[in-house]
């Protein structure tokens, strides 16, 4: 009997902190007006506190899922980050989170695929549910982008927010959870969208803190227009190799990276608006976030059987598609 990595449970968080497109006005020169209608984002979350990281939110959420799916932290196997902002160069953010919630019986790892994180992390667990060796993974995909941004670009400051979504893979033997899904990366585009220093290449010092290289580096023309393709032919490519048409699809879930973007790839599927997940208005880009907090934001809209197919596009540059039935 096939085994397949079903998704049991979803939970997501996101901070108190509103970062609204007024407040931006005040610390680059850009207008609420040019941010809404370029990338979709009227707000986005901020986790402000002394000493807080990514894996206080990862907590939150997870915890939040545990208590939906009425199950201990000590009945955990593993724990997949999907990050590219882990509390600390070592340990991982998953070490940290199993010690935080108590899952003494798990272990896991980070993940690191930029905006993709959390479809990488995804595919990745569905692999150790579907051999059978375990029954109960949590794939999480945050990022406390607000760590890594420099407030006075604008090509980079007015996009990312900061949040975090987990889902809870459980073997299934009926057909549902996740199906297929096709990855893939491509190097070159590093130079696009990257952190220049703080890596083994420029480890951290005075003239790099000063030249301001700790930060997101993002050359959006190049990386909006690959990532455009790069969506939607992903997208497109899956429908195809399941046999897929537009209407046997219930809901595309897309990283939430740019409205435009979400608005060629839904095209290219032939789906209609009100079937595509869309919440980018109210988080701006939690990189590996996004998906998992859309999953968590139309749970109550999801069915049993439904078709969903993931789609993501990350700096790196990365990209796939998951094709998921619903099993709830």
């Amino acid at each position: 009997m096939k085994i397949t990595a079903a998704i049991t449970a979803v939970a997501g968080y996101v901070p108190e902190y509103v970062l609204s497109n007024s407040e931006l006005e005040k610390l680059v020169p850009t207008t609420s007006e040019w941010i809404e209608s370029r990338t979709g984002i009227k707000e986005r979350r901020i986790l402000k506190g002394e000493g807080l990281g990514t894996s206080d939110m990862c907590v939150e959420a997870i915890n939040l899922l545990l208590k939906k799916r009425g199950i201990a932290a000590t009945e955990i196997d593993m724990i997949i980050v999907g990050t590219v902002t882990p509390d600390f160069v070592f340990p991982s953010t998953s070490n940290v989170i199993c010690d935080k919630v108590g899952a003494t019986n798990a272990w896991g790892y980070d993940l690191s695929a930029a905006c993709s994180g959390f479809v990488f992390g995804l595919v990745t667990g569905s692999q150790f549910i579907e051999t059978g060796k375990y029954k109960k993974v949590i794939v999480v995909g945050a990022d406390k982008m607000s760590a890594i941004l420099d407030y006075t670009d604008r090509s980079t400051c007015i996009i990312f927010g900061d949040g975090a979504g987990a889902v809870l893979l459980e073997p299934n033997t009926e057909g549902y959870g996740v199906v297929d899904s096709i990855l893939g990366v491509d190097g070159s585009g590093r130079k696009y969208l990257h952190q220049k220093a703080g890596g083994s290449v420029k480890p951290p010092t005075h003239e790099t803190v000063d030249a301001r290289e700790h930060f997101v580096y993002q050359d959006g023309q190049p990386v909006f227009k690959r990532a455009v393709v790069g969506m939607a032919d992903v997208s497109a490519e899956i429908m195809k190799k399941n046999d897929l048409k537009s209407e046997d699809i219930s809901w595309l879930v897309p990283h939430q990276a740019n409205k435009r973007i979400i608005d060629v790839t839904a095209e290219r599927m032939g789906l209609p608006s009100e079937k595509v997940m869309l919440n980018i208005q109210r988080y701006g880009n939690t990189t590996a976030g996004t998906i998992p907090l859309c999953l968590w934001d139309y749970e109550s809209q999801l069915k049993k059987g439904d078709n969903l197919i993931i789609s993501t596009f990350g700096a790196g540059f990365t990209w796939g598609a998951v094709y998921v039935k619903w099993a709830y």
